[in-house]
């Protein structure tokens, strides 16, 4: 289930549309299921912390006049549950979907 899980990680960070859509995958939060549903056929289910990239700077004022700081903000993080399905044969992956728990709030 690790490397099914490794897989399917290494597959949405390298995809550019669900980089573009849910963020850059952080890490694998917690693991929430696996087993066989049919022969030959592997599934996860597991929680993951997904980031957007942040635009811009925050300017926070820093302490005796010395100007304002460009700490990149970021925009916080998603937490989705990525459910997918390999091929435990050939370790290809068959599905993968991910759902939005918690949003980042799409403005």
């Amino acid at each position: 289930a690790q490397k099914a899980i490794d897989k399917v990680v290494q597959a949405l960070r390298k995809d550019s549309a669900a980089n573009q859509e849910l963020g850059k995958l952080q890490k694998v939060t917690n693991i929430l299921g696996y087993g066989s549903p049919q022969p030959e056929t592997v599934a996860v289910r597991f929680n993951a912390s997904f980031q957007k990239s942040g635009f811009g700077r925050s300017a926070v004022p820093l302490p005796f006049g010395l100007g304002q700081s460009n700490k990149s903000e970021g925009r916080g993080t998603m937490v989705g549950q990525v459910k997918a399905s390999l091929n435990s044969k050939t370790g290809k992956i068959t599905s993968v979907s991910v759902f939005r728990d918690l949003g980042y709030g799409r403005a």
